[in-house]
């Protein structure tokens, strides 16, 4: 008796999770189709016509105005969605989705180094939310509603349902995870991927690390410095861009002036850059670059130029995401690694591309699985081990200030 009662009990839940999550999964992804379409039009509009750079300032002001007289209780951006999960009280307003496509679309078309993640976690997150105007779940379910919204935002933006399903568990509390959020945040996910890729046809980059060596002590080791690397510099990232967000927070007292500000600035930086390299490949997403930095070895100054520019860029106040810039910076600096370290460029590549973003963003399984799922489980031990190392060399400082670390990064906690 007490068995069949547990199992109605068991199979109620899970039938009510897979139907919510089918809901949020299929809004989620038809809303990240759209932000991406729109992403790869804006993108090849900016690409044909370099002149739109000129208009960064007034982009930047604009994207500035609409969030200071429309964007109250939508600023923080995700750190909002961490604090909703941390302490759930009002619902996350509907005008966050909006907003964030609309200030990271503009940023994209006028040559913002931003990236999307940021977009699509913020849509999946606040819409997600929005079912609790139907439902008014309790506390511990609109917790798992937003982790499931996060969940299938990142997924498919990506194309990496399992990175995904982690990371929206893993990214907000270091150290920690929610277990009965993993059902959840993986249903929806997987139907947010789905939807993204098989009914609107929506793919992803493609990306080949080619050779992996077999694993041996030396090559550990290599692997094992390249992660301390990988972690000083995503260290190096988290506390440049909060100091710049500081900076501009103190001196800047009108909030739309700072990227306005910002916009000058960047300006006259690309102008400077143009007139000596390609200044495109700092712009935007730069997966085009990503993609080359697997095929050969890329110049030491690559990583250097996109690091700071999208930490001055979102720093002064654009919209966006830092996930596919640390993608960039990741990928470029493993690549030329691969000068110093004997490891193949492909692979130094694909671990700087995963283990970067995962030390700024204290998530080192779930950039192990994004790997996995990306350039297969060949080089699983490698990027595991870059990963883990990247992320106990970053230090306490993250992308995301609202990410709970009680216990900081202590491996015998």
């Amino acid at each position: 008796m007490f068995l069949g009662i547990e199992l109605k009990s068991t199979c109620y839940l899970l039938c009510k999770w897979i139907l919510l999550c089918i809901v949020i999964g299929g809004v989620v992804g038809s809303s990240s189709a759209v932000f991406l379409v729109l992403l790869e039009f804006v993108t090849n509009t900016r690409e044909k016509n370099l002149w739109l750079v000129a208009f960064l300032p007034l982009a930047g002001f604009a994207i500035g105005l609409v969030y200071y007289y429309l964007g109250k209780g939508v600023e923080k951006g995700t750190n909002q969605l961490l604090d909703t999960i941390h302490q759930p009280e009002s619902i996350i307003p509907f005008k966050m989705a909006p907003l964030v496509l609309f200030g990271t679309i503009v940023s994209h078309l006028f040559g913002a180094s931003v990236g999307r993640e940021g977009t699509a976690v913020q849509m999946g997150g606040s819409i997600a939310d929005q079912l609790n105007l139907l439902f008014k779940f309790d506390i511990s379910d609109r917790k798992l509603i937003i982790i499931a919204g996060i969940s299938a935002g990142f997924s498919s933006v990506f194309g990496t349902p399992l990175a995904g399903s982690i990371f929206a568990i893993e990214v907000y509390y270091i150290g920690k995870m929610q277990n009965n959020a993993f059902i959840p945040s993986l249903i929806s996910a997987v139907i947010a991927d789905f939807v993204t890729q098989q009914v609107w046809g929506v793919g992803h980059a493609q990306y080949s690390i080619g050779f992996v060596p077999s694993i041996s002590i030396l090559t550990l080791f290599y692997a094992s410095l390249a992660g301390i690397s990988f972690g000083l510099i995503s260290r190096f990232y988290a506390e440049l861009f909060n100091s710049i967000s500081n900076w501009f927070k103190v001196y800047v007292d009108f909030a739309p002036l700072r990227p306005l500000i910002g916009g000058f600035c960047l300006v006259l930086i690309l102008y400077i850059i143009h007139m000596y390299l390609d200044v495109t490949k700092y712009m935007g997403l730069g997966v085009t670059t990503i993609v080359e930095s697997f095929q050969h070895s890329m110049s030491f100054y690559d990583f250097i130029f996109k690091l700071l520019l999208t930490a001055f860029t979102l720093g002064c106040g654009f919209k966006g995401g830092e996930v596919t810039p640390l993608f960039f910076i990741g990928a470029t600096f493993g690549s030329t690694l691969s000068m110093i370290l004997p490891l193949p460029s492909g692979l130094l590549a694909g671990m700087g591309f995963v283990a970067v973003f995962a030390g700024a963003s204290n998530t080192p399984i779930a950039c192990t699985l994004m790997a996995i799922e990306l350039f297969g489980v060949e080089c699983g031990v490698y990027v595991a081990i870059a990963c883990s190392i990247a992320f106990l060399v970053s230090g306490e400082t993250g992308i995301y200030s609202s990410q709970l670390n009680k216990s900081g990064k202590n491996i015998f906690n």
